[in-house]
C-alpha cells in the first residue's frame, strides 16, 4: 500500500466533478460503485450538499502533461 498517495478529484472518470472517480481511483474499486452508494445516500437529502462540499474540497488532480 502506497502511503504516498493523495486524494483527487478525477479528470477521467468523471461524471459530473470528479469526486467519485477519485473516490473509486485512490480506493482501487471501480467508480460506478461508488456512484451507486452515492446515489443511495444523496436519497436521504445531504448526499448532495456532501457531494457538492467534497467537490470543493478535494483538489483537482494534477495534469499530466509534460
Amino acid at each position: 500500500m502506497d502511503l504516498n498517495r493523495k486524494l483527487y478529484r478525477s479528470n477521467t472518470n468523471r461524471m459530473l466533478c470528479g469526486v467519485c472517480g477519485g473516490i473509486g481511483e485512490y480506493l482501487g474499486i471501480d467508480p460506478t460503485l461508488i456512484r451507486l452508494l452515492w446515489a443511495l445516500v444523496a436519497c436521504s437529502g445531504a448526499g448532495i450538499v456532501v457531494y457538492f462540499l467534497a467537490a470543493i474540497i478535494i483538489p483537482q488532480e494534477p495534469s499530466s502533461s509534460y
